[in-house]
């Protein structure tokens, strides 16, 4: 179809008190060859919008570029249907807002900003979604307190359910308490644990298929299309599942490995996981002789907190603590219960709880270290403390020592899945074929072994969902909780993050809701998240493809597979449609029908730059669309003023970054480029996981680049940035322009 383009441009909210619309109009008509250009005073109000739907009704325009206000906003007024392209001009926040009124260079920027929109419309179409029969069933593995609640949930909203647990029986280790945290008023009081009647509830559900003794085989394809294979006491049976929830709860921490807190040289050092079990079982005595226990000592954070074992803070152990602290009293009412705790952490009305354990006299609260835990001689237990409140040590005498052990998920071994990544790469790095050769064997070897007892994905990334450092599941925790590295799979309870039973329920109903929006956003070809309802996906001219396999290498999200020869398989499904593949080709052959190279490298050409004379540099920003933009549009939000030589040029994220634009933009003459990205590392905030530090590892072959071109190194600026980092922005744009003035024009100008 032609493209007949018409450019609405808007003159409210100030636009039209700092630019010449009507001008721009008349270049929009003259020079960008627009069929029609229309100047309103308040383009998103009921008489613009008409005017745009008769234009469109009339066949007088099937493409619009709309110049007004920010992208990010008025999203539902501009839009016109899925098959319409439309374009938006940010003439509001970046111009109007942020620059001079009425100003040469302000007049300037808004007609290289209308004229990059304009090729941006021209290159692109209405991408025209995938269709395919999608599986309206969820696949729950694990059914524990979060497994049970995440199929109940699902199934009460009308879809089909397949849950499998390992054990026997429904239940996990919530099944094994002998009470749980207080979770309704006065809150003072433990309560039964209530995952039986959820049991229960699953087993006799119509739409709850339940699988016990059973574990994932292999699970193969993508969401809406996962086929898994169930291995049961009977056989194996296959399931196709539209999207999965893994809730596979959390095991106890090593003690083995505190020793320094006595356990294993005293059969009376017990953990919480087991003291627990001794109350569930009517009887809570000492394991060496099986005597009442008169004194009771709990360590609190045996093991985490501590670097050397688990870094973080397991959120549940003061609760169990208290609780089993009630457990003593009640079977013993003579029994001495001493606490050392670091700090007490009782979220939320569970400090109520706190109270009413602190009221009891027998109850006994030390804030101190310890130091060592051993034999006292006359069969009790000796617990050294040092950094008590008094600044003295002291030493508690025990008949029992209950160490409140920390949770590790029960998830794929975090240290093997991040030694496979270190070998992928190091394969994409090895100097030689034969250093390539033995780091892709290593790789290899450990996708046979890396976490998988858990969902044996058929994904050349690995056999299971990337973890952490700590074996937790990666997500973007910030803005995406349940939101793993596999599209369509979501982490539920402790397996994600250290959680009580209560939390454990409200985070499986929300990975119910995001496997629900997963199956439905996949019935229509959509991206479910973070470009949520976006139906593109990449298309790959595969005849030029030299199987390099950066494509399938680089993607964070196992969106591309590949067949013997190294060519990519694509799994549009499971795409996040960051483009992080577009930008790792070197053969530019990944597409989006509406984000493309040609596009953004058209984009860049339509930048006028002004002869070296002129004594106007010209800077080129490619910048993130999840936080740079943002933070772009509320530094124009609050005022903020910088250098209108900066042009920017918005990508879906940095890692879709093709280095074939940044030699573009300095072959023809540009001054300088940035490249404005999410912050990345161990507490990253990039929306695509890895696409801000890919493209920060991209800029060694941009040296080349400049190298050849003959220019220098510092023409070129990568920064990190957050959102609520927008007041810095000015400074940094205005900055490099400094920097490029003082470097000099490029010696490109006028070729």
């Amino acid at each position: 179809m032609d493209k007949k383009i018409g450019v609405y441009i808007c003159g409210g909210c100030g636009i039209a008190e700092s630019i010449d619309a009507a001008k721009l109009a008349a270049l929009a008509r003259k020079e960008c060859k627009a069929q029609a250009a229309t100047v309103h005073p308040f383009l998103c109000g009921g008489e613009g919008l008409e005017t745009i739907r008769k234009d469109l009704a009339a066949g007088a325009v099937n493409t619009l570029v709309v110049a007004a206000c920010s992208p990010r906003v008025k999203t539902e007024a501009f839009d016109f249907g899925a098959r319409t392209v439309v374009e938006r001009v940010n003439l509001r926040e970046h111009v109007a807002w942020s620059h001079a009124p009425n100003d040469e260079d302000t007049r300037v920027l808004a007609e290289d900003y209308l004229r990059m929109g304009v090729a941006r419309a021209r290159k692109s179409e209405a991408p025209v979604p995938a269709s395919d029969q999608i599986s309206r069933d969820v696949l729950v593995v694990g059914g524990g307190a979060a497994g049970l609640t995440a199929a109940l949930e699902t199934a009460e909203a009308g879809y089909g359910v397949v849950l499998v647990e390992k054990q026997a029986t429904l239940g996990g280790f919530a099944a094994t308490l002998k009470q749980r945290f207080p979770t309704q008023p006065p809150y003072a009081e433990p309560l039964a644990d209530g995952v039986r009647e959820l049991a229960d509830r699953a087993l006799y559900h119509p739409r709850i298929r339940v699988l016990t003794s059973a574990g994932v085989e292999s699970v193969q394809g993508q969401p809406g299309m996962f086929d898994a294979t169930i291995r049961t006491e009977a056989g194996t049976t296959n399931v196709r599942a539209g999207a999965i929830v893994e809730a596979t709860g959390w095991k106890p921490y090593d003690a083995t490995r505190l020793t320094r807190l006595g356990y294993g040289a005293s059969p009376d050092v017990v953990t919480n996981v087991e003291l627990e079990k001794m109350a569930a079982e009517g009887r809570l005595a000492r394991p060496s002789d099986g005597k009442p226990a008169e004194d009771v000592v709990f360590i609190q954070c045996a093991g985490s907190r501590d670097p050397e074992h688990l870094s973080y803070c397991s959120s549940v152990c003061c609760m169990a603590t208290l609780k089993q602290a009630g457990y003593v009293r009640r079977q013993n009412p003579n029994a001495r219960v001493y606490v050392v705790y670091r700090d007490i952490r009782t979220p939320g009305q569970c400090e109520a709880f706190y109270r009413k354990v602190q009221e009891d006299p027998l109850n006994f609260f030390v804030k101190g270290e310890v130091e060592a835990v051993g034999a006292n001689g006359d069969g009790k237990l000796s617990v050294t403390l040092k950094n008590t409140l008094l600044g003295e040590s002291v030493a508690l005498m025990a008949d029992l020592v209950v160490l409140a052990t920390g949770m590790s998920p029960n998830s794929a071994d975090g240290e093997a899945i991040r030694a496979l990544e270190d070998a992928q790469t190091r394969a994409v790095k090895g100097q030689t074929e034969a250093q390539r050769a033995e780091a892709s064997r290593k790789a290899d070897e450990l996708k046979r072994h890396a976490g998988t007892q858990i969902l044996n994905l058929a994904y050349r990334q690995g056999p299971d969902l990337p973890a952490l450092a700590n074996g937790f599941p990666d997500s973007h925790f910030v803005c995406f909780p349940y939101e793993t590295r596999r599209t369509g799979i979501y982490a539920a309870g402790a397996v994600r993050s250290p959680m009580d039973i209560a939390h454990a329920e409200e985070d499986a109903r929300g990975a119910a809701l995001k496997a629900i929006q997963s199956i439905e956003l996949a019935s229509r070809g959509r991206a479910v998240h973070p470009r949520a309802g976006d139906e593109s996906f990449p298309a790959f001219f595969l005849q030029r493809c030299t199987q390099c396999k950066r494509c399938t290498e680089e993607c964070p999200f196992g969106a591309l597979d590949e067949d013997e020869k190294g060519t990519p398989r694509p799994n549009i499904y499971r795409c996040r449609r960051c483009g992080i593949c577009m930008g790792a080709c070197p053969e530019r052959i990944i597409s989006f029908a509406n984000y493309s190279v040609d596009m953004i490298a058209t984009m860049v050409k339509a930048i006028e730059v002004p002869e070296e004379d002129e004594e106007k540099p010209r800077v080129v920003a490619f910048i993130c669309e999840n936080d740079a933009y943002p933070a772009l549009d509320i530094a124009g939000f609050h005022r903020l003023q910088y250098d209108p030589g900066v042009r920017v040029i918005p990508l879906r994220c940095l890692g879709s970054l093709n280095i074939v634009w940044i030699a573009d933009a300095l072959s023809r003459g540009i001054d300088g480029v940035m490249l404005i990205g999410c912050k990345y590392g161990d507490d990253y905030q990039c929306h695509f996981v890895k696409g801000s530090e890919l493209a920060n590892r991209r800029m060694e072959n941009v040296k080349e680049t400049l190298q050849r071109l003959q220019l220098e190194p510092e023409r070129i600026q990568v920064t990190q940035l957050a959102i609520n980092e927008y007041g810095k922005l000015p400074e940094l744009l205005n900055g490099f322009m400094e920097l490029v003035r003082e470097i000099g024009p490029n010696p490109y100008k006028g070729f």
